[in-house]
């Protein structure tokens, strides 16, 4: 539609579209820093480890203590469940294991650092001399056996994180939007995810060893589930899970 102008046009101005907000910048919650532990009560989960080892069976206990954590994922929004401290009481064990305590601060600060998941499975490489230590059992009902006091420690967090729903059975990290999804659940139903029943966990068939002196021959542990291998077909064969050397 026309309009005529009969008047004199003394000024002008250009009319600008409101600008659009700007996305909200991606921030992984499980790689945001923590700077300390916040104050207040925290959920924990505390939990009694039995080993046995070159001085016999032992009992400790360990501490693991949960926080709800914010990000931003593909401009949305989320809140996760990460572990942010690890306490190990002092006194429990001898005066070596100091170490020990130490290990379980600088695990909390790796917790709160967003690099939990690397730092106790590095901790699983840890050998000492005094013999394999062992400590609960494997998917297929097999002892676990470890090269270390330390390693069979960090096998029992990655086990505290995976009934958490932290990590999965095998210490991986569990992807963000599981990770999402598993809280909203415990929001909505008051509990936390809880990991599937032994029966439903698909695992290896166990094999069958053959008859004669070659099958019932130990020649060492298995690297996975460190059940005791034997020869069979002239191969070193897991016990426990199947594993093969020459597969």
């Amino acid at each position: 539609m026309a309009v005529e102008i009969t008047s004199r046009i003394v000024a002008c101005s250009v009319k600008q579209a409101a600008p659009e907000p700007s996305p909200v910048p991606d921030e992984d919650p499980l790689t945001v820093r923590i700077p300390s532990r916040p104050e207040g009560t925290l959920e924990a989960v505390s939990e009694k480890i039995s080993y046995v080892g070159a001085e016999g069976r032992r009992k400790v206990y360990l501490l693991v203590s949960f926080m709800p954590v914010e990000g931003v994922i593909n401009g949305k929004r989320v809140v996760i469940e990460r572990p942010v401290e690890f306490f190990f009481p002092s006194g429990q064990l001898s005066s070596e294991h100091q170490w020990i305590t130490a290990t379980m601060r600088s695990l909390s600060l790796a917790a709160r650092g967003g690099y939990v998941t690397q730092a106790v499975a590095d901790l699983r490489k840890v050998a000492w001399d005094k013999g394999l230590v062992r400590c609960g059992m494997n998917r297929w009902g097999k002892p676990m056996f470890h090269d270390s006091e330390v390693a069979a420690i960090a096998w029992s967090i990655q086990q505290i994180l995976y009934r958490r729903g932290f990590l999965d059975i095998d210490g991986n990290q569990v992807p963000v939007d599981e990770l999402v999804r598993r809280y909203a659940h415990r929001m909505t139903h008051g509990h936390p995810w809880q990991p599937p029943a032994q029966d439903e966990i698909t695992s290896k068939g166990t094999p069958t060893p053959t008859s004669g002196s070659e099958a019932s021959a130990t020649v060492g542990h298995c690297p996975e589930c460190r059940s005791e291998l034997v020869m069979m077909d002239g191969c070193p064969t897991c016990t426990g899970c199947g594993w093969s050397k020459c597969s």
